[in-house]
């Protein structure tokens, strides 16, 4: 250290001295000014992508928020919707089993009316043929009768016996 002190130099010293300043002003001019402003805008550029990505995280709980609710909406329009169907379907069911009974009704009603009348129908041909073997029968027993006067005489008597009784 001794060394240092015996080789000391006031006008060395001045120069470096003097040459320090120098590369200080001219560093700070130059170099440190765009260095901080570099940094400045890094700085404000991290700090905005920050902010920027909280407020895309608030804007991802808020879109989270109404597609839930969007969603629950839709469930409860799907789930109205399948009420009304079932509801329709029902009414459907009921109005179609409410005509077919009406037509099974008339159908029968119809059915009944038409055996009726073929009935009736029946029934008068049955007495017509009736009628007419009776007075076929009648006529040929008559004729046989009537052709022998003793058999008149006793057929006569016969009904007279059976009228007194």
């Amino acid at each position: 250290m001794l060394d240092l002190i015996n080789d000391f130099s006031p006008g060395l010293f001045f120069m470096q001295a003097l040459i320090l300043i120098i590369l200080i002003v001219l560093m700070r001019k130059f170099a440190w000014k765009p260095i901080l402003e570099a940094l400045n805008q890094r700085e404000d550029g991290i700090a905005n992508a920050l902010a920027s990505a909280e407020q895309a995280k608030v804007e991802m709980a808020n879109l989270e928020a109404s597609n839930q609710a969007a969603a629950q909406e839709a469930r409860a329009q799907r789930d109205e919707m399948i009420k009304d169907a079932r509801e329709i379907k029902e009414k459907m069911i009921a109005d179609a089993a409410g005509e077919a009974q009406e037509k099974a009704d008339k159908i029968i009603a119809s059915a009944q009316e038409a055996i009726e009348s073929e009935k009736k129908a029946a029934l008068a041909d049955i007495k017509s043929q009736v009628a007419e073997l009776s007075v076929s029968i009648a006529e040929k027993l008559t004729r046989k009768e009537l052709s022998e006067k003793d058999a008149q005489l006793a057929l006569i008597d016969k009904m007279l016996a059976e009228a007194n009784i």
